[in-house]
């Protein structure tokens, strides 16, 4: 069975093509469906399936514009109530491509609606679980209470992922190779392994959600300790299951402007690394950086910038527009960019130059602002007066920081700091500002 892995670093995101007989099925595809479009050139084959486990949360997928492109038929579970062309796929529905046949289990737990679809050629078995079974551990229960054409209570979901993991893969052998929909570092789950692919049989031997089970332990474990919810997720949700426009054409005709006097109160974000923005920034922005496929962009942008917010996206130079943009699009927020801002010198400030031996000398003469998620807050108190903002609830929550004292913000590494500083920079004009970035290591235990 001949089957092409695709990654999405920032998103810890897996997608799939699997080929038989000059044919090609496509599983959660990305956003942008070149890399596909590349590989059925390479391999000769004619992409006629795309199969979608169910409404992706955390990004946006391309399977209604491979179908404009190519004609490709789309498979789902009925229960998705899909807004686009497609055909339903739920338990015992089969397809036969080429030598390999595709049916379907539908697998509820990290959504009502999820299905995992098997693959079967010459008795050899793969399957695409979507986000239900990860590596290590299995899809979180709590993303479908407010989004989706079925909304479904954490505590219910969570049930329903115990009652699928005990009884849907039962009839599947040990040798059955499991492919999910997101590695470690995705928001779907907790505490995904950092492999691509195992076994069924690995899984039931080292997966603590086959080893959990008594029921309500399994619900317990499952809802403890859950990261946040990202703002965005819902909204990507409701854009899958309608089917999202074409990416060169969402993206196309952004207006671009050298470093313009800006008028109105649109929200800046800037991608710029943190040394370059603090050199020189427009008042008010955002330093959420994308340098690289290792920067988590597209999490912290949906994150930190509410669904239909729109924003100016300030670029490093012209020639990354297309890259940012695309990256932008991942999460279906191309449409909230007012202008991408390429900026040179005038306008611009520069953040307040930090002492920090100065700081670290006199603790208490600052107050200290952890931006980290509560458990790792928790788990880890860097300062022992530290106040916890979560860096998504940031904005909302600047209130709560005491005023009359420097600030000095903080995460666990340095990237989240950076879009913190500026946010609170941003929201207290009076106060000194500053980021603490990696020098948080001299303070880990």
């Amino acid at each position: 069975m001949e089957i092409k892995q695709f990654q999405d670093k920032p998103l810890a995101h897996y997608s799939y093509a699997i080929v038989s007989d000059g044919k090609m099925a496509l599983v959660d595809p990305a956003r942008d469906p070149k890399p596909y479009y590349e590989y059925a050139r390479e391999r000769e084959a004619k992409i006629v399936v795309v199969f979608e486990t169910h409404p992706h949360a955390d990004f946006i997928s391309s399977h209604l514009q491979i179908h404009k492109e190519t004609g490709a038929a789309i498979y789902t579970s009925k229960l998705v109530g899909a807004g686009y062309p497609h055909t339903n796929f739920d338990e015992g529905d089969t397809l036969q491509m080429g030598k390999i046949r595709f049916s379907a289990l539908n697998t509820p737990g990290h959504s009502p609606d999820s299905i995992t679809v098997i693959a079967e050629e010459s008795g050899e078995y793969a399957m695409f679980s979507g986000d239900t079974l990860f590596i290590g551990d299995v899809g979180r229960p709590d993303l479908r209470e407010h989004a989706g054409n079925m909304k479904a209570k954490r505590e219910a979901l969570a049930r329903d992922m115990y009652h699928t993991i005990h009884g849907k893969f039962n009839d599947l052998s040990d040798e059955t190779i499991v492919y999910p929909a997101h590695g470690a570092g995705s928001l779907c789950g907790k505490n995904l392994s950092s492999a691509a692919s195992s076994t069924l049989g690995n899984e039931r031997m080292g997966n603590w959600a086959f080893k959990t089970t008594e029921e309500d332990i399994f619900v317990k474990t499952i809802l403890k300790d859950q990261p946040f919810i990202p703002g965005y997720f819902g909204y990507d949700v409701e854009i899958n299951r309608n089917g999202a426009d074409i990416t060169e054409s969402a993206i196309a005709g952004v207006r671009r402007f050298l470093d313009p006097r800006i008028t109105d109160a649109f929200t800046f974000v800037d991608v710029r690394d943190e040394k370059i923005f603090k050199s020189g920034h427009f008042p008010g922005s955002i330093n959420i950086m994308a340098r690289n496929g290792e920067d988590k962009f597209e999490t912290w942008l949906g994150s930190i910038i509410k669904p239909g917010e729109p924003f100016y996206l300030v670029l490093p130079d012209v020639n990354s527009q297309q890259q940012i943009m695309e990256r932008v699009s991942k999460i279906g927020y191309e449409k909230q960019v007012v202008a991408v801002i390429i900026p040179v010198t005038e306008s611009l400030q520069a953040s307040g130059k930090f002492d920090y031996e100065a700081f670290r000398e006199n603790l208490s003469d600052y107050t200290i602002v952890d931006i980290r998620n509560v458990s790792e807050f928790e788990e880890n108190r860097f300062f022992s007066h530290a106040v916890n903002i979560p860096l998504p609830e940031l904005r909302s929550r600047i209130k709560e920081i005491p005023a009359g004292k420097p600030v000095v913000v903080h995460c666990a590494g340095g990237y989240r700091s950076a879009a913190g500083s500026s946010i609170v920079n941003e929201k207290m004009k009076d106060t000194p500002v500053y980021d603490l970035g990696d020098h948080i290591g001299d303070f880990k235990k």
